[in-house]
């Protein structure tokens, strides 16, 4: 018996112009293997050129115009008040006051609020004001919520996101929101830099205060209470509890006055909010005059400590028990 040779070498061996072959080998020459080529592939690039370095489009560098188009805000719009307005009242049943103190505010504002919970931004923008809270866009971390393609267009469209980079001092981190206050959009933003890792407020950075010195709008202190209970940090599913949303005063700056020493009368004035969701309008009010606020930072020590003095530590106490009256 003859042994015919493979079928890859018959096919090889096959002259490069078909119109000379007889029908059969025609149909074989047309079924031979075929590389996909350009444009189904990328082109080649030849090693003795450099190539330029690729263009980087996430992180600070995500452009957020497209979710300030007005389709978009109006998808985000209904998302807002049909999903997550609805949903956060169950699982997180806020009370909100203050309203009556920014009431007479006129826009675009900066909101500074306390950060312990991926909650309290969708707490925040559900709880405005509705001529603020269509028109309100959040600082965000550009390292956490624009690392990838996926969490960059969900936090855009979702909250109004726009990218923040929150481990240098980054030029254009800190004209984009000062042009979309001078655009008339609100700036939501949590001067801490990121979520408490134990329950405890952190020392506030200068975002807020400079935003605020830099374009002359107000800064308004936003107090949250209870957020850490129903998501904290490192939690995947939410347990249901209540919550506080408690708007301050409207803050400006004064006349001379640095972006460092405005950011510490921010942090007083969240201060004296937790106090008075703690104790009441007056008694927070006279500590304030003293200087006797309570600081949100709890006390220096171990992190056991801190987390017994917030309280997440300890035991319920058992109910007290007495012996039958005979």
């Amino acid at each position: 018996m003859v042994q015919l040779p493979p079928v890859k070498k018959v096919l090889r061996r096959l002259p490069t112009t078909p119109k000379s072959l007889a029908p059969a080998a025609r149909f074989a020459y047309r079924l031979r293997p075929r590389s996909a080529g350009f444009p189904f592939v990328a082109p080649t690039w030849p090693s003795s050129v450099p190539r330029e370095p690729k263009e980087d489009t996430l992180g600070a560098a995500y452009d957020t115009a497209w979710a300030r188009r007005y389709g978009v805000r109006l998808a985000r719009a209904l998302v807002v008040d049909e999903v997550e307005r609805p949903l956060l009242r169950l699982l997180a049943r806020p009370s909100i006051d203050g309203w009556e103190r920014i009431a007479a505010v006129e826009g675009p504002v900066v909101f500074a609020a306390n950060h312990a919970s991926h909650l309290d931004t969708p707490l925040v923008l559900t709880s405005l004001p509705d001529r603020f809270r269509h028109q309100t866009v959040v600082a965000a971390g550009a390292d956490y919520f624009f690392d990838t393609r996926l969490k960059a267009h969900l936090s855009a469209f979702l909250i109004g996101a726009v990218p923040i980079d929150r481990h240098k001092v980054s030029r254009a981190s800190a004209e984009q929101p000062a042009r979309l206050l001078g655009d008339g959009w609100n700036l939501l933003i949590f001067p801490e830099g990121g979520r408490s890792p134990d329950g405890w407020g952190h020392a506030h950075r200068g975002g807020a205060a400079y935003l605020g010195t830099r374009t002359g709008r107000p800064v308004v202190p936003v107090y949250l209470q209870g957020t850490r209970k129903v998501l904290k940090r490192g939690a995947t599913v939410p347990t249901p509890s209540s919550t506080r949303v408690l708007f301050g005063a409207p803050l400006h700056p004064s006349e001379g006055e640095s972006s460092r020493a405005f950011a510490a009368r921010i942090e007083r004035a969240i201060e004296v909010l937790a106090d008075e969701a703690a104790h009441g309008f007056w008694d927070a009010r006279r500590r304030a005059a003293a200087g006797t606020t309570p600081s949100l930072r709890g006390p220096e020590a171990t992190s056991w400590r801190r987390s017994w003095a917030l309280g997440e530590g300890r035991r319920k106490p058992r109910p007290p028990t007495s012996w039958p009256q005979l």
